[in-house]
Parts: C-alpha cells; structure tokens; sequence
C-alpha cells in the first residue's frame, strides 16, 4: 500500500478518505508524475482539488485503473492456415499525359521589391 499524503488526525475520524499526491499516484501507475497532473488538469481522470493542488483517493485511483485497462478482443478463434506470401508492386501514380502540367514562377520576395535604404554606398 502507498503511503498517504495525509494521515488522519486521530483514530476517531476513519471516515475521512486518505488523499495521494500526484507523485505517490505516478508511483503506483508506473508513469510520470506530470501525466498525472495534466490528465486532472485537461479532466481525463478524476480528481480532488484542494486549493489549487491535485488529490487523490483511493476510489479515484482504482477508477484510474479501471479506466486505461485493456481486455483482449473477444473473436472466435480460427485455425491458421500458411498462406504462402503474395508479392505486388506497389501501385504508382502516374498523371495522365492529357492533363498539361502547369509550371510554378516564384514571385521575388518583398524586401528585395521596395528597398528603404537605397543604394549602398
């Protein structure tokens, strides 16, 4: 278990939720703590804010893992067959000759067009 950013103060209040720290959450999700705090900030992930800090509980991370898991695809398993490999040459574009092709012309660039010095000397 992680250790809380903040313990309760006394036995007698359980009830408070124990709260992490983006540091102690990025501990345990194997990632960076800045992934962490730009996911709360943009709203990917839930979060406690307490003044301007990010918090999380226990709920929010177990929803955090819940949230980037991945299951395996559920298809019906087929037998595999060794196909042997087809080649293709890639397909090339080629223009069509009756289409004209149109030549571009640079223009000059505008500071050499107007000249506010003048001539040098």
């Amino acid at each position: 278990m992680i250790t809380p950013a903040s313990e309760p103060a006394s036995p007698a209040e359980p009830d408070l939720p124990r709260l992490y720290v983006p540091e102690e959450v990025a501990a345990v999700l194997g990632c960076s703590a800045w992934w962490v705090k730009d996911r709360a900030r943009r709203r990917l992930i839930p979060f406690t804010r307490v003044g301007r800090a990010y918090r999380f509980s226990d709920e929010h991370l177990a929803e955090i893992i819940r949230m980037h898991e991945e299951r395996p695809a559920v298809h019906a398993q087929r037998p595999v067959v060794a196909a042997a490999p087809t080649r293709k040459s890639p397909a090339r574009h080629r223009p069509d000759a009756a289409v004209p092709a149109v030549r571009l012309q640079a223009r000059p660039p505008r500071r050499t067009a107007k000249s506010q010095y003048g001539p040098a000397a």
